[in-house]
């Protein structure tokens, strides 16, 4: 049960997910001279729609994404979009339920579905995502998760039993709201996975779903994010398009992750650096609001003639398998997959071996020294660290809540926020008192820990990047915004002061620079994450000149 707990809590804190029900159908009389019957709501549901009943007019409302579909109880014709088609049985009802035939159910929705009947639930052939994949979330929601396992593959399955499906489900619901209605649903392949990304209207904010399949057509794993606003991504002008984007695949097996590979144009070999994410899931361009942050990255140094790797972070792409290890480390986490990144571009012709560098993000750069240790074949050149913590990250989260708080009163925030902020701060407070416990370690966790998972927080407990790095001799240029909360100068002088006896670490910092690397001239405190916005085109152009040196 402890362990159970640990993984509820995990996938809680790494990415979560969701269930659902199916209502029990009276047995209806299906004769070669009668068609084959599917209950209207329960069909209907399953793959996404919503369903209104009106009683007085005895009429169904069908919605699902730009389709709106009116079928009139009894009548031959129904409503697609105002257009009116001939239906090739009249919808009827039977014990208080509306009923369709199943093949106007598919020719209405453009699917192809069966109808169990004994187990009163739609199904789909093992190659139709799509509704396969509609299907797991109405189930997943529903709390109908007796047969979700059998989607799953071997590795995902013992990381969600039935017992973790059907609690994940319920808790996703009561805290994020469940899904009313299938927005969107597109299919892509990008190396590793067949992903079916799914976004759902909910009674608080539209839900990003992405069920990952294999090979085999099984489900692999599952990630799902709010999305809280449109995407309002826009092109920096330093992007001129003068590179092509190769897909790669960083290592191999069950944790093996996407990338893209940024060639400029012209003649190599040209010097390249692999992009190593800050803390939590992120996709390959280090998305964070309406910022992208290794993607601008990327299109500013392609214009400087640098190539560039980036990937999707394992915890992304293998979420819930992730957070079901119970030694998951800070290496697991982005130490591993940036070796191999750098083992990749080694091995191409368009890259110059000797100047492949590490460009760290937030905790992609507070891991840097740990990189450079596992850097066995010295591949590495050198590294630039992007509003790094140079210190123990638990003291840094508290650091945070103080510059959070003081912002916030500085810029005449209610009582109500201010209040909010400070039982933020006890709590992150007392966690991270937990966490420097002498009583717990690796082999003595706690019982019950607010932030999992524990053993990753234990593991590190006594990492500290900035004096690891004193002993080491890579090149490194350390850059900071003064305008960031997260991480704040006080890091950047931690670097200052471990490395002041090193003579090649440079360092540069940016008055109005966030922590996502714009540029905001009131007081940062994240909403402005959310405003359209671009990584300062001078810090590209300040890595790029370092880099050549």
């Amino acid at each position: 049960m402890k362990s159970f707990n640990r993984l509820m809590k995990s996938v809680f804190s790494f990415a979560l997910i969701f269930c659902i029900f199916l209502s029990p159908v009276s047995q209806l009389n299906v004769s070669a001279a009668n068609p084959e019957w599917v209950p209207v709501r329960v069909a209907a549901e399953s793959i996404g729609a919503k369903v209104d009943w009106n009683q007085a007019n005895q009429l169904i409302t069908i919605n699902r994404g730009n389709l709106k579909v009116i079928i009139p109880v009894g009548e031959e014709q129904a409503l697609i979009n105002d257009k009116e088609i001939n239906l090739e049985f009249s919808a009827m009802m039977k014990d208080h339920k509306t009923y369709i035939s199943l093949n106007d159910f598919n020719a209405i929705f453009s699917v192809n579905a069966s109808w169990d009947q004994a187990q009163q639930t739609v199904g789909f052939a093992a190659t139709d995502w799509a509704g396969l994949s509609s299907l797991f979330v109405y189930q997943l929601f529903s709390g109908n998760v007796v047969n979700l396992p059998e989607m799953m593959n071997e590795v995902l399955k013992p990381s969600l039993p039935e017992q973790a499906l059907a609690i994940i489900g319920q808790q996703y619901s009561a805290v994020y709201g469940k899904p009313l209605m299938q927005q969107s649903l597109t299919t892509e392949y990008n190396g590793v996975h067949t992903n079916v990304v799914m976004v759902y209207e909910t009674n608080v904010l539209p839900l990003k779903i992405t069920l990952r399949f294999d090979a085999n057509q099984l489900i692999d794993d599952l990630y799902m994010e709010q999305v809280a606003i449109a995407d309002t991504y826009q092109k920096p002008a330093y992007d001129i398009g003068n590179y092509s984007e190769i897909d790669v695949v960083i290592g191999e097996g069950t944790f093996a992750v996407p990338g893209t590979l940024t060639i400029p144009e012209g003649e190599g070999p040209f010097p390249a650096v692999v992009l190593v994410h800050g803390s939590g899931p992120h996709d390959r361009d280090s998305t964070i609001g309406a910022v992208k942050i290794f993607k601008d990255i990327s299109a500013g140094l392609a214009a400087q003639n640098i190539a560039t790797l980036r990937y999707e972070k394992v915890t992304k792409e293998h979420n819930v398998k992730v957070a079901s290890l119970p030694q998951f480390t800070l290496n697991n986490e982005s130490v591993d997959d940036a070796i191999l990144a750098v083992k990749l571009l080694k091995g191409r012709s368009e890259i110059d071996d000797a100047n492949v560098y590490i460009v760290g993000h937030s905790q992609g750069g507070y891991v840097v020294p740990k990189i450079f240790e596992n850097d066995k074949d010295n591949d590495i050149a050198g590294a630039i660290l992007l509003s790094a913590p140079s210190g123990n990250l638990a003291d840094v989260l508290k650091e945070q809540q103080v510059d959070a708080l003081d912002r916030l009163k500085k810029l005449g925030y209610s009582s109500e926020i201010i209040a909010s902020q400070e039982q933020t701060a006890a709590f992150i407070n007392q966690t991270v008192d937990l966490i420097n416990d002498p009583t717990y370690s690796t082999e003595k966790l706690p019982e019950s820990f607010p932030i999992p998972p524990a053993y990753w927080w234990y593991e590190q407990r006594d990492y500290l990047p900035g004096q690891m790095a004193k002993l080491q001799t890579k090149r490194m240029l350390i850059i900071q915004g003064e305008n960031d909360w997260q991480v704040s100068m006080n890091q950047f002088n931690g670097w200052k002061e471990a490395l002041k006896d090193r003579t090649n670490i440079s360092y540069i910092s940016y008055p109005n620079i966030n922590h996502v690397l714009t540029e905001y001239e009131e007081l940062s405190i994240g909403s402005e994450y959310y405003l359209p916005s671009n990584v300062n085109g001078e810090l590209i152009s300040d890595m790029a000149k370092w880099i050549k040196q």
